[in-house]
């Protein structure tokens, strides 16, 4: 990656604005006919685009016409926007556009095939930035397999169809997501930028763990460090004394941590954490929100899977939230990211055990013991219940097994006393559990892949309410049955199951949460192999 040229940026961009009319003119004034000029820029186009589908594409829709090389105010315009932006391109933690390449090629110009060329490489440009800042710079399937989101696009063809119709300065300032996130994103980055050259938050604390009332240099390191991350006023203080202890149970808060105001080595561990790894994960975060800079619902369900949480989002504004359990960090249990509609609930639900559970852990223990796991039953291909001393376990392999296995509904069902399905391939969805300790832990990672609630009673409550004037009753009047109960929510409600260790809240200082998965560390080392740095400001 070669860094950009040191010239302000009006510099560079009048440069190129200049250079490539200048070249255009020159070309036209010499001694060919035009038609013989016009052949041999498309021709060049064609060439150049050949191994491009949707630029090719494009240029044969418009007849091979330029668009960044003419004469013409209005390319002159498109150069102009493009330029700018692409110096730009750090703030929104993309890779930084190496146009002294183009600036070299377009210096050695000598034909109508090398300005043909040029307008190929301007085009491809603009489509690595355009798709870049509005979609995203990776595809996350190949980063993560456990990062299964569909990510909406846009073709080629279209983006450059679109640009050469609208005015292009504003085109590609409407490019970004447009969710207010992504722009308190962008500003908290900018920000961390100048603390960075400021010399960052300063030396880490020198201890594993710190109480109120001690006093000594790793307390100043501690105060010093809060300091110089926001948290505390200027301060004298030589002691662990109650100002700290706020300033620490801020932080704690604003880090996913149990807040009781003491530095533990979690805590201390968190504090410690570089400055840069924070710009690091900010940088992911933005990624992640082009991923997903699509329309989510003006009222919308979003699982943070590293915030273990759950909510309700209603036309921008949290309207319900409640902690959650996500899929243990094994390979085979971690919660997927993905988006998809919550069209009903049920409620007392049977639990049919997935396969891979009924083979790979039930299996072996009635293997061992025929009568085990007795909540459970056996279920034919007839669908009817076998009976358990009936069947020689020990004759099937994971393979063969023939039986499902179910568990009816109770108040010690899996599931709990209700789950909520959004119908997808990952039979992923949220549900009540009857291990309600799990909700006190700092770190929810326990299920098999599903979400689970802490208060899905009170989650019930609130999608019921759109479409009953007694919620809470209508759902027990059904739970007091006992029996298996579907009921459709009239209005489905999109889920979006993302995974975000940076988040920028609309009051206060940036959050972070721990990388369970370790998929932010993955995307952040894609990031930089695509050309992504850390950035940095002059001064």
């Amino acid at each position: 990656m070669i860094a950009l040229q040191r010239h302000p940026i009006p510099y560079r961009t009048a440069f190129f604005a200049r250079l490539l009319g200048i070249l255009f003119l020159s070309f036209l004034a010499a001694p060919l006919t035009a038609q013989t000029k016009v052949s041999a820029f498309a021709q060049a186009v064609a060439e150049a685009a050949a191994r491009d589908t949707e630029i090719a594409e494009f240029y044969r829709e418009n007849g091979y016409q330029p668009i960044w090389t003419g004469s013409l105010s209005q390319t002159a315009s498109r150069r102009t926007a493009l330029l700018k932006a692409l110096t730009a391109a750090g703030d929104h933690g993309l890779p930084a556009y190496d146009t002294a390449v183009l600036k070299t090629r377009l210096s050695g110009v000598q034909s109508m095939r090398d300005l043909g060329r040029a307008e190929v490489e301007l085009s491809k440009l603009f489509l690595s930035y355009a798709q870049g800042v509005n979609s995203g710079v990776l595809t996350p399937s190949k980063v993560d397999s456990g990062i299964v989101r569909e990510v909406p696009r846009k073709n080629g063809a279209d983006l450059l169809a679109e640009f050469v119709r609208s005015d292009p300065a504003g085109y590609l300032k409407a490019l970004p997501p447009k969710s207010p996130e992504y722009a308190r994103l962008m500003k908290a980055k900018l920000g961390l930028d100048q603390q960075l050259a400021n010399g960052g938050w300063g030396a880490p604390v020198a201890a594993s763990a710190l109480k109120p009332g001690q006093s000594g240099e790793a307390v100043i390191a501690l105060r010093n460090r809060l300091i110089r991350m926001g948290y505390l006023s200027r301060s004298a203080s030589q002691s662990y004394d109650v100002t700290i202890q706020k300033a620490v149970l801020q932080f704690q808060q604003d880090h996913g941590l149990t807040a009781d105001g003491v530095a533990g080595p979690s805590t201390i561990d968190e504090i410690n954490v570089d400055p840069e790894k924070r710009q690091a994960s900010i940088l992911v975060a933005m990624e992640r929100e082009r991923w997903t800079n699509f329309e989510r619902g003006k009222r919308h369900v979003w699982v943070n899977l590293a915030d273990f949480s759950t909510q309700i989002v209603d036309g921008g504004r949290v309207t319900f939230t409640t902690r959650s359990v996500i899929g243990k960090n094994q390979s085979d249990r971690r919660s997927p990211e993905f988006s998809d509609v919550m069209k009903f609930m049920v409620i007392n639900p049977t639990w049919n055990v997935p396969r891979s559970i009924a083979t790979k852990e039930y299996l072996p223990m009635l293997k061992r013991n025929p009568n085990a796991v007795s909540h459970l039953k056996l279920i034919d291909s007839r669908g009817r219940v076998v009976n358990r001393s009936s069947v020689n376990f020990n004759a099937y392999s994971a393979r063969s097994f023939p039986f499902a296995i179910k568990q009816p509904p109770s108040n010690d069902n899996a599931l709990g006393l209700v789950k909520f399905m959004f119908p997808n391939k990952y039979n992923i969805y949220l549900h009540d559990t009857p291990a309600k300790s799990l909700f006190g832990r700092e770190v929810r990672d326990f299920s098999h892949g599903c979400i689970r609630l802490s208060e899905p009673f009170d989650f019930a409550y609130a999608l019921l309410a759109r479409q009953t004037s007694d919620p809470e009753g209508t759902f027990h009047k059904i739970l007091n049955t006992g029996r298996e109960t579907r009921v459709n929510l009239e209005e489905p409600v999109p889920v979006h199951l993302v995974y975000r260790t940076a988040v920028a809240p609309a009051k206060g200082r940036m959050n972070y949460r721990r990388d369970v998965y370790e998929r932010d560390t993955k995307i952040w080392a894609a990031l930089q192999n695509a050309g992504v740095a850390l950035g940095a400001v002059d001064g």
